[in-house]
């Protein structure tokens, strides 16, 4: 936190393309008023030459704001697209200085112009920025009849996105390109993920998608279960009923953090991400291969932001934000006691731990768990029709034993 008088010396003003004529009158009272402004060559391009000091964003952002800390007092103002604070650079200076010292200036988002030119009741839309991001995230909202702002990394962002519809089966979902909202060279086209062969399409863009099946698409729910087969992997990987039971007892929720401790496939922290949106997961897995396998199948599957951890546990524990939820599975061996007391005496209050275990050594050791510590023991006998000859049979899948714990909201002295 730096050390400034408190007061609001620091403007952050959003703009949008049609320039210094859109701001308010208090927005354009404290840019008049600034010693120095700050932001990208596109935005101080629109400001007039009358001598002030300019800073254009260039680097690591974390050196630009240490060169702004040192301005304090005197006014700085600092220029972002539209609303500052919609995955604009206005949430990285909100963590870095005091709210005293911060007064933000916003205008319209991109998504709320897109909103309003389309008619979309912004509230009923899913809002993603691909602007300095991977394309995936999109993954997780591909479904029938939702609609998607994005805003766009560049002129290749649309095309980018009609192919990843394409791959799913969602070629006849509409496309819409918009371009320059507000400004004298706004453009709108629409077409459809299909058709989609805009070539011409300018940097400064949002995406607007209204997905829509086609007759081969494949539907993926973010509730955990899904098949096995969206996965890669070696025969590591906790089967789809089995997950679907041990993601309701993790309970994934926002801002919570994961640990999966042989993590296998990922098959857990990927469904724990794509359920719980501002979640963290960690996958702790020991073999070199299938930590790549795990990072394959985050980016297909819409998480790039799941962490590999390569290592064992207890070890590789050690370095780890303290979790909200740990799953034990390919982790856990006949001797798990000291994993577990490890796990126990790091997760936090109300947190969850459930682990599952198909050897009779590890069976054992989660019975041994449940007589110390309490909780749930559930077996899980899962049983799929198959073909038998000319008819069809059941066959039995390895049961497994789940030992679920919650712990209290304040640990015991």
């Amino acid at each position: 936190m730096s050390n400034v008088p408190t007061r609001p010396w620091l403007s952050i003003i959003g703009i949008g393309d049609d320039g210094l004529e859109g701001l308010s009158p208090k927005a354009r009272a404290r840019l008049d008023a600034a010693e120095v402004l700050v932001g990208g060559d596109r935005h101080l391009a629109m400001l007039p030459g009358d001598g002030r000091h300019h800073i254009a964003w260039s680097g690591p952002m974390r050196l630009a704001f240490e060169d702004i800390a040192a301005l304090a007092p005197r006014a700085v103002a600092v220029l972002a697209s539209g609303d500052p604070l919609w995955f604009g650079v206005g949430n990285a200076l909100a963590r870095r200085f005091s709210p005293d010292e911060i007064e933000v200036f916003p205008t319209p988002s991109a998504f709320s112009l897109a909103a309003a030119r389309l008619l979309w009741p912004l509230g009923d839309v899913v809002r993603l920025s691909l602007h300095g991001r991977a394309q995936s995230p999109l993954e997780t909202h591909i479904s029938p009849r939702n609609r998607i702002l994005i805003l766009a990394r560049d002129g290749t962002t649309p095309g980018q996105v009609a192919a990843r519809l394409r791959a799913r089966g969602f070629g006849p979902s509409t496309v819409a390109v918009l371009e320059h909202m507000g400004g004298a060279t706004e453009r709108i086209r629409t077409t459809t993920a299909d058709d989609y062969g805009l070539d011409d399409v300018t940097d400064l863009n949002v995406v607007a998608v209204e997905c829509r099946a086609g007759p081969g698409a494949v539907l993926r729910s973010n509730v955990p279960g899904l098949a096995d087969d969206a996965f890669e992997h070696d025969g590591q990987i906790t089967r789809c009923e089995v997950r679907a039971a041990t993601g309701a007892r993790l309970m994934p929720m926002p801002e919570h953090t994961l640990w999966d401790i042989g993590a296998g496939s990922g098959s857990i922290s990927i469904e724990w991400l794509r359920a719980a949106p501002r979640a963290r997961a960690f996958a702790i897995e020991a073999h070199g291969d299938r930590a790549k396998t795990i990072e394959c199948n985050a980016e297909l599957l819409g998480v790039p932001q799941l962490r590999v951890v390569g290592g064992a546990a207890p070890e590789a524990l050690a370095a780890l934000p303290d979790p909200d939820a740990v799953f034990i599975g390919g982790g856990l061996a006949a001797d798990g006691a000291g994993l577990i007391d490890t796990v126990l005496a790091r997760l936090r209050p109300g947190g969850r731990l459930v682990a599952n275990a198909v050897t009779l050594g590890s069976e054992a050791a989660l019975i041994a768990a449940q007589a110390r510590h309490g909780g749930a023991l559930t077996r899980l006998a899962i049983a799929r029709a198959e073909p038998l000859g000319r008819h069809l049979g059941w066959r039995a899948l390895m049961p497994v034993t789940q030992w679920a714990l919650q712990l209290p909201w304040e640990k015991p002295e």
